[in-house]
Formats: C-alpha cells, structure tokens, sequence
C-alpha cells in the first residue's frame, strides 16, 4: 500500500510500496544474465523530435502540454530525472499546474532500444521514481537492455507535490492504534483519528487533495506518453499499478501499446468487497507460512498443526495488545504495529524468514524486528517518514471510492469477516469506517472498465497472492475487452521476476517481441 483503520479497507494495495522496498532491500528474484537475443519489434533509438501523431492532444485546449519536451538532468547515480507539467484540474487546462516527478533507466542496450516502459509500482501512493531506480532487481535484464525504464511519482505523492495529512508525530500516534477497539475509550479513540485524518487532508494539502483521483493520474499518463515521443504507450504496473493501467487503457484505448498488469485489482468491486477479499487473500497466506513452517521443520516453533500454529500467533497479538512490547528505542510495539510487521513479509515467500525470526523475538518479549517490518511497510525511516505513501493511500483511495459505514454497523460485519479471516477480518471490518473522515468531493467519478478497442493486455495473477486475490486478475482479463490472462501457480505478492521462468518469458515475450501470450497460460 500501510495504516491503522482508514487504510486498512485497501490494505493490500498499497504493497507497491512494500514490494519496492523489499526489492531494495533484500532482491527480487534470480535476474538472466546471459546474452538476449535482439528484439524483434521495430528498434527506435533515442533523440529526434516526437512524431507529431505523439503530440496530438485529444482535446485542443490541452495543445501546449502535449507539446512540451522533457529536460533530463543526471541524477540519483547517473541516472537521468525530469519534470512533467499537468493541470490540476483537466477541466481547467489552462488553470494551475502541478509538476510530476520522474525518473529514467535509459536501456542498457541503447543499439537495440524498443522504447520507454513507463512502471508504477502501486500503493497507491509507492513512489515510481524509486521503483525506476531499482529496474535492476525490479526487472530482468532483457527488460532493462531493451527499453527506458520511466518510472513518476503521481500527483500528489512521492516528490510530485505530495499530499499532507498529519505531522510525524500523528503519523505514528495513529499507525500505532489498536485496530480493533476494545472498549468504548478505545473506539472513540479509533473514529478520532478518523477524523482527524480527514479534516488534516483538507487542511493541509489544499485544493489538490480533490484532485488526486486514479482518473487524473491517468491523464497524466498520457501527457507523460507525448513527452517521451511514444505514439503508444507501453506500461507496467504492479498491484494497484494495474488500476491505474486498466482506467489508462478505458480513457486512451487507441494509444495502449503493451500493457502488462501484474497482481491485478478487479476495478469492478467496491471498498466493501475488496477488503473482504484481502481479508481472505492474507489468511490464506498466513495458513501457506503456517504450514511451510510445520513441513519443513522437525519442531515448527508455532506448533503442530496449522490451526494450532494461527493460535500461537493470535494469542501473541493479543498479548501485545495487553502489553506493548520494548523495542529497545522510545516507540513500544503495539498491537497496530504488530499487525502491520506480521502481514509485510506475507508479500514475499522468500520473505517469510523474517516473519519467524520477528515472531521468535516477540515470543521472548523483545518487539524490535516486527517493529523494524511494521516501519518498512510504512516507510518511516530512524529519522521520521520517507514518503507519505501512507497519507496518499488514503486520500487516493477514499476520493476514488468515499465508501464508509458507521463505527455502529462495524458489528453487524464480523460475521462475513471472520468467515473470510479468522485471524485478520475484525481488522478489515473496522477499516470499513476509515474513508468516513475525508470531506473533500472528487473532480470526476471512476468509468467503467472495458477499454473496447484497446490491443492485448496482458493481466497477470498469482494463485496464492495474499494482497490482489488471484479471483481478481481472472476478473480483470473478464472485464477488459483485450484481456489475457497469464496464472502463477504460487504464493506472494506479483508473478513476473518471482522466479516462474514461464512467467517471465511469457511477459518479456510480449514486451520486446510482440509476441501475445496464450489467453489462460497457466504457470
């Protein structure tokens, strides 16, 4: 995505984030570091003037920023960053402006470049321009020899004017909140912050707070697509990364060239059912560690059996609950904290190690490591917060969709959440309330999705994702006119460069050769 209620309904969303940094982090898969063969689409070489057929705006009054051409500077150890101009409001082309970050990974192999491969890694709110700077470990290497990895920070996160909804101070004050409240001083505490993060918003960001819409980020798209000289656009996007290259695709089908979504949202579910389906999506996940830990040791130190082992790591939480653990700084570990620090390495299969060493530590009373995995997944570095990926999230999200119930009717939920989560659906139910804070009204209402007309688009699910269900990707390529779909048979958040070489091959395939994958391989 990262937050307490008012995130937790698109909880796994934002995992771009959590993706980018544990690719940063730790690796990303084995990358093919042998001799690709050339491509075998047109190769263009960098520099000359766009084709004016790339510059033709679709409305008139948006002529002069169709027209504009990128300034690249180095920067960031010799890669190459710009600006991009758009408007804060399309209906008002002509009114204040907004400057998009950007950054680019010009190919390794420039004799054999294809194009640019714009990238956003989710959230939303995950910062494209640090995606980008990892294209090396994000991508293998026939992706980067190929093609100009560009990745942006859309509006209103990253270092594109981002969103501002709380101090640090109340950043962690309210990711620190126990999820589900136990008692009346606990929920008003809850629906407080609520509030507070709404109003903060408001006040804080101004009127572009009202226009950092998945709608708005898409036109962006586009005006970047001219920039960059591309008549059409090719794109990859992870998680909530597919969303936005889904409503790219439905408001520009003509200019869709090859679009690769990846950990597919099925933009056709509202707040409600998407967090009951995440719900389910990390339960699953959690049971797949559970009993990895029990097969592939003598004594798995959760128990058992798989049901003993959620017991363990239920009865923890609610320890923690009762009593914060010490994390060897001023900040406890919380209950709030520790959920975030238990679902962050459930994105990654070669992740779970973490999991088990932080889970041991808790056990001895010591909340260091799930505090260290809780503030990876928010993005908070020793000095305060990296981004503010957990304030966009929320306003992405919530101008997107402003479903909310009442704190009242949370109650009537557990029943549907549990089923689908014994461990985690009170927590999901309660993230139910959390767009209920922000009264701010979007400029423009989602569309819906079909993009008739619009070449292949490949959409690529993974059978045990615990954030994007794989029910999703088979619904997305349902949903789009063009849609094929490309299955993983395994667990974690994504499928391409997970270490499935049929998934691989299948996505490169399509990027640098044109080759159109079977609709319904199954990896």
């Amino acid at each position: 995505m990262k937050r307490l209620v008012a995130l937790l309904l698109v909880l796994a969303l934002v995992l771009g984030a959590v993706l980018t940094g544990l690719v940063v982090f730790l690796s990303a898969g084995e990358d093919d570091t042998g001799s690709a063969p050339p491509p075998q689409r047109a190769v263009r070489t960098d520099g000359g003037e766009a084709p004016e057929s790339a510059t033709t705006p679709p409305d008139p009054a948006l002529a002069d920023l169709y027209g504009q051409e990128l300034s690249w500077e180095s920067c960031e150890g010799g890669l190459q960053c710009s600006r991009l101009t758009v408007p804060v409001d399309y209906a008002e082309p002509t009114g204040d402006t907004v400057e998009i970050a950007l950054l680019k990974v010009p190919a390794a192999r420039p004799e054999q470049r294809v194009g640019s491969l714009v990238v956003n890694p989710g959230g939303p709110g995950a910062p494209g321009t640090s995606y980008a700077a990892a294209a090396d470990r994000v991508f293998r290497q026939r992706i980067t020899d190929h093609f100009d990895v560009v990745g942006f920070d859309p509006r209103g996160t990253g270092q594109s004017a981002p969103v501002d909804c709380l101090t640090d101070e109340e950043l962690d004050a309210y990711l620190a909140t126990d999820p589900v409240p136990d008692d009346p001083a606990e929920e008003r505490e809850v629906v407080g912050w609520v509030e507070r993060f709404g109003a903060g918003c408001a006040q804080r960001s101004g009127r572009l707070v009202a226009h950092v819409t998945t709608v708005e980020a898409a036109r962006d798209m586009d005006v970047l697509r001219s920039a960059l000289g591309e008549e059409q656009l090719d794109y990859f996007g992870a998680s909530y990364g597919t969303k936005l290259g889904a409503t790219y695709a439905e408001l520009f089908p003509d200019r869709v060239g090859h679009l690769v979504l990846d950990g597919a949202v099925d933009v056709s579910l509202g707040s409600r059912r998407l967090s009951l389906d995440q719900a389910a999506g990390f339960e699953r996940a959690l049971r797949a560690y559970v009993e990895n830990c029990i097969d592939s040791t003598d004594s798995c130190f959760l128990g058992d059996d798989v049901e003993q082992g959620l017991a363990t790591i239920t009865e923890l939480v609610e320890s923690i609950d009762a009593r914060p653990l010490p994390t060897g700084s001023d900040r406890e570990l919380t209950v709030g904290k520790a959920f975030y620090g238990i679902v962050t390495p459930l994105y990654n299969r070669d992740y779970w190690f973490l999991l088990s060493a932080a889970l041991r530590s808790a056990q001895d009373g010591d909340g260091a490591a799930l505090m260290e995995l809780s503030d990876l997944y928010a993005s908070r570095g020793p000095e305060g917060y990296t981004d503010n990926s957990a304030e966009a999230i929320y306003a992405i999200n919530c101008l997107d969709d402003p479903f909310a119930i009442e704190p009242s009717e949370v109650p009537d939920e557990y029943a549907a959440f549990e089923e689908a989560s014994p461990t985690f659906g009170r927590i999901f139910a309660w993230g139910l309330i959390g767009c209920g804070g922000l009264e701010v009204e979007r400029s423009e209402p989602a569309p819906d999705i079909a993009a008739e007309g619009a070449a292949p688009i490949v959409v690529v699910g993974t059978t045990r994702d615990p954030a994007t269900p794989y029910e999703w990707a088979e619904a997305l390529a349902g949903q789009l006119e063009s849609g094929v779909l490309v299955s993983r048979d395994g667990d974690g958040h994504t499928g391409y460069n997970a270490g499935n070489a049929c998934v691989d091959e299948a996505v490169e395939g399509y990027l640098v050769d044109d080759v159109v994958p079977d609709d319904g391989l199954s990896c």
